[in-house]
Order: structure tokens, then sequence, then C-alpha cells
């Protein structure tokens, strides 16, 4: 039988999109039984991996070392499975390496970035690939912008939609209750997030609160802080932190409308996963948004706070006006992104890999 390494590691931070993409691929592996090969699953906590699968995979501890020449893993597999691009563990033997791009590294300079190590690395990554996935095409067209790719075969596989099941407990009550209506987006809040945005939005639309949830970084938070003191507006911004599932299914639910004003996304699940509720979504017409949102999403060409809210206004005004229509496209276009289609279509590349 042939084995596959699966560089999974990530799988332990699961309030960010990597973590989130291993368990959500890892789940629909497991669902796809086969005896032409076997599995192996790397992980910090085993015990915990153990718990979730069972029997159907391998594993294999990981130590933060191995990212190190000296303490690379020396068994040799038939085929190992770089799960994204940032990853610095590599395989100590010359053996076929399966890479998936999410997006590539902010490139600050583009007449000089490939002296930086992190692009040096992502070039390193590809050259030693046999094959490259792309969550989006928008990862694959940035790739071949910037960095030297080379000539194996290329697959678009899309994410699935994490979120199956949009049914929330009678009587849950969220650790923050939402005071007035309100406006809902979720990520880690980053500059690249582009949450200012929506703050500066506010102050065109008097009837919402907005709700981010999400890890808090120090400067970025108090940036948005500071805004929300500066306009005034600060007793309708609520930074929420991290939230657990239930949370989340809460805040989509019971939101005015799903706002996500990104300036660079290699994917955005949370669009697809707002949309499965049937919500108005407003995100921003660049990279990867536009072939996630599809028709169904609204979109701003730019950010001028006026702008901004006239778009939304309308928007969540049309929806309204349009909900038996729209509310079911747009849980359609959610639908179409699977996780069980998504793990068929890693697996037919593991095959053709494989021979």
């Amino acid at each position: 039988m042939k084995s596959i390494f699966l560089e999974s590691h990530n799988i332990k931070n699961l309030n960010f999109g990597f973590g989130q993409f291993n368990l959500h691929l890892i789940k629909a592996l497991e669902n796809i039984k086969t005896s032409e090969y076997q599995i192996t699953l790397h992980g910090k906590d085993t015990s915990w991996l153990q718990e979730q699968y069972g029997d159907a995979f391998n594993y294999k501890k990981s130590f933060s070392l191995r990212r190190y020449p000296l303490f690379r893993i020396r068994k040799k597999y038939d085929l190992w499975h770089c799960l994204n691009q940032n990853i610095k563990i590599e395989p100590a033997h010359d053996i076929p390496y399966l890479l998936t791009v999410h997006n590539i590294t902010h490139i600050k300079n583009p007449d000089s970035y490939l002296h930086e190590k992190v692009h040096q690395r992502f070039q390193e990554k590809l050259n030693r690939s046999a094959a490259i996935t792309y969550i989006s095409e928008y990862a694959k067209s940035s790739t071949h912008a910037f960095f030297s790719v080379p000539k194996v075969p290329e697959y678009v596989i899309y994410n699935g939609n994490p979120m199956t099941d949009t049914a929330i407990d009678d009587g849950f009550v969220p650790s923050f209750k939402p005071p007035r209506k309100y406006l809902f987006s979720i990520g880690q809040i980053t500059g690249r997030k582009n949450f200012i945005a929506l703050v500066k939005m506010l102050i065109h639309t008097p009837d919402y609160d907005l709700i981010i949830a999400g890890k808090n970084t120090t400067d970025t938070s108090e940036q948005l802080k500071a805004e929300a003191i500066k306009l005034g507006v600060t007793n309708r911004v609520h930074l929420i932190g991290n939230i657990s599932g239930e949370e989340k299914k809460y805040f989509f639910a019971h939101c005015e409308a799903f706002v996500f004003p990104s300036l660079r996304e290699g994917f955005g699940l949370p669009v697809i996963e707002a949309m499965l509720f049937g919500k108005p979504v407003f995100i921003s017409n660049n990279t990867s948004l536009p072939e996630v949102g599809g028709k169904e999403a609204v979109y701003w060409d730019h950010f001028e706070p006026k702008y901004m809210a006239e778009v939304l206004l309308l928007g969540v005004e049309n929806f309204r006006s349009n909900k038996k229509t729209l509310a079911p496209r747009l849980i359609a276009r959610a639908k179409k992104f699977s996780w069980e289609t998504a793990a068929k279509q890693y697996t037919e590349v593991y095959k053709s890999l494989l021979k």
C-alpha cells in the first residue's frame, strides 16, 4: 500500500484559516475509503487526532525542531502533501511533493521582494513540487505573477463550506448579546481585513451597530478603537474576540447583513458561511472574493465611507424587498462549496502522483 504524509500540524490552530482548512479537509478525507494508500497525519496532539479519527489514519507527532534539516522526518513516504505554503517543515528525502497554495504572503515592494526569506522559501517549495493545488484562481494567478512556477500539473480546488448546519439550540444566548440591529464580520483583526473601513462607514449608517468577531491583535484593535472614539461611534463598535461555533451561528442568523471589506483573501470562507444563512453579503471587489461571492454578493469597488454606506443601505433595502427570491439564491450559492467534493478532487491528485 502506498503511503501519503499530510503535513497537517496547523490543525492545532482552529481559530485560524489554515487550522480550519486542515480540520475540514481531513474530516472529508476520512469518509473516502480506499485500499490504494494510507495517510499519516502530522500533529502536536496525536491523542486528540486519534480521538477524532480513530484508525482512519496513521499519526506522527510534530515537534518544532522538525523545521531544521538535521531533525527532518527520515521515513520515506510515497507522497508528501504540504497543506499550506508557509510551512517550514520539509521531507528529508527527494520524494513526490504536493503543495497547496492558499495565498502568497503580501509583497510590500514588487521591485525587491525575492531577497526576503519568506518569498525565497515559497519559491523553494514551488521548485520541489511535483504538482500544485490552489484554493482559488486568484491564488494561482498571483503565484504566477510573482514567482517562477515549474511546469508541473496545477489544479484549482475550492474549499468547502465548513458551516453545514444552521440550526441553533433553543434558548441559546451568546456571551455578548447585541443591543441593537447590527452588521456582522469575522476574522483575525489585522490590517489586511480592512475592518477600519467598516468603522468609518458607521457615521453614515446610524441605525446599525458593528460586531466583529475574531482574535484581537493589539495594534490593529487599538487603531479601530481610536477611530471609533474620533468618530463618536465607540458605543456602536463591538470587538468580541474569538467565539464558539454556536455563537458564530447565532451572529450570522441574527445580523442584518454580513460585511467583509478585506483587502486580500486566498478564499474567504466567512462569505459562504454567511450565505448559508440567506443573509445579504457585502464584500470587496478584489482578489479571490468575486470568485466566492459570485453574482449573489454585493461588492464595494472602493472604501470611501459614504459610498460604502450607500451601497450597503441600497443593498439591504433591495434584499428586504426581494427576500423570497434572493435568500434561496444565497443559500444555493453556499451549498456549491463542498468539502466532500474538495476531498474527492484531492484524492484524484493523490492517485495521479502515486502512479
